[in-house]
């Protein structure tokens, strides 16, 4: 008989990007004949609730990040809520157990939350960054988050482990004594074959207050568009709301958040992107094979990173926050645009992780099922 297993997927509420590249392993543990159960805070948890009505969820404690409002002060700000941040993995550690016993959970897939964590189960962590970008301290917040990393049974990486590939030095180690499997690109989209109706898509998102600041200049400086725009603010709220504006060469088009099936065809049917450069966007964009533009959120190293590496590969042209005019839209026209890495996750043997029995671990009523 198959062994189904109980899954607990929990990932970080930074942002949307960690929630929506762990919908493809929910769908995927759910084709295995697998139980997901999900966990996470905030508007994580409020999308992946939106995507998965029927699956069992659960609120963890949260980090309460939050970015500085200007962007040389990141990692002022990211120091000083360091100790509510260890405070909140300690609450979590507590609360992650409380779920394995109370509902029999076999396994923990954990995307980048450092609490999500049960010595006596499975647990597996996924991240695209093995080296944490800080400026000068990004040896230390590498190291420190390595060895974070190694207490888990694998690593996943959401990237090619070759080159050519998406990460850079954020996704790949020189040598690593990490248990690291390379997934490919994981994204929740498929690229449609559909008419192209909107010229250009702003899709936002990240923790506030710059995601506010990001909409407000954009707003703005739209105002001039040529065409048709379709503004997803990137704000998960109760109701999806809709608001059109008439633009003097154009119009705008202004939703709150869109589900995953009505942003990949507003996605598939946009001609250009503008959005910020964080890692799951840039999957889904890659997945999709679209054009794009790039501000990356002040102060975040990882998402300035990414965006100079893939101007500097001709790609993806970018500019600071502080600097965007309607005018950089134009130099686009000169860069390829992402393309997909074509890569077949093997599931099954991912998934086979589950079925192994820590040394440590007390059987449960599925683990000893055959």
């Amino acid at each position: 008989m198959f062994n189904s297993k109980r899954i607990l997927v929990a990932p970080l509420n930074w942002g949307l990007g960690h929630a929506t590249r762990c919908i493809p392993i929910v769908r995927a543990l759910l084709e295995h004949g697998h139980q997901p159960y999900l966990a996470s805070d905030g508007v994580a948890l409020s999308l992946l609730q939106k995507e998965f009505p029927e699956l069992p969820s659960f609120e963890l404690p949260s980090y309460k990040i939050t970015y500085a409002e200007k962007g040389k002060n990141f990692k002022i700000k990211m120091i000083w809520d360091s100790p509510k941040v260890i405070k909140a993995m300690a609450k979590e550690k507590k609360e992650v157990k409380r779920l394995v016993k109370e509902h029999g959970l076999d396994g923990i897939i954990s995307d980048n939350r450092l609490g999500a964590f049960y010595k006596k189960v499975p647990c597996v962590f996924i991240t695209h960054q093995l080296n944490v970008l800080s400026g000068n301290t990004t040896w230390m917040s590498s190291k420190a988050h390595q060895k974070i990393i190694q207490k888990f049974g694998a690593c996943w990486v959401p990237d090619v482990e070759g080159k050519p590939n998406l990460t850079g030095k954020l996704g790949h180690l020189k040598k690593s004594k990490l248990k690291i499997a390379y997934l490919g690109p994981l994204s929740r989209f498929e690229k449609l074959d559909v008419p192209i109706t909107h010229d250009l898509m702003v899709l936002l998102s990240g923790p506030e207050p710059q995601r506010t600041f990001l909409e407000e200049k954009l707003l703005k400086e739209l105002q001039g568009f040529e065409g048709n725009i379709v503004f997803v603010r990137g704000k998960i709220e109760e109701e999806q709301t809709f608001e059109e504006q008439k633009l003097a060469k154009g119009s705008l088009h202004l939703y709150n958040f869109m589900k995953s099936d009505a942003l990949q065809e507003a996605l598939n049917q946009s001609a250009k992107v503008l959005c910020r450069s964080g890692y799951t966007t840039v999957m889904d964009l890659a997945k999709l094979e679209k054009k794009a533009f790039f501000i990356p959120t002040p102060g975040q190293y990882e998402q300035e990173y990414l965006a100079k590496r893939l101007e500097k590969q001709e790609l993806v042209p970018y500019c600071e926050q502080d600097a965007f005019k309607l005018s950089e839209l134009s130099r686009m026209e000169d860069f390829k645009g992402l393309a997909q890495f074509e890569s077949d996750i093997d599931y099954s043997a991912l998934f086979a992780v589950f079925s192994k029995v820590n040394e440590n671990s007390e059987p449960t009523p599925t683990s000893l099922s055959t």
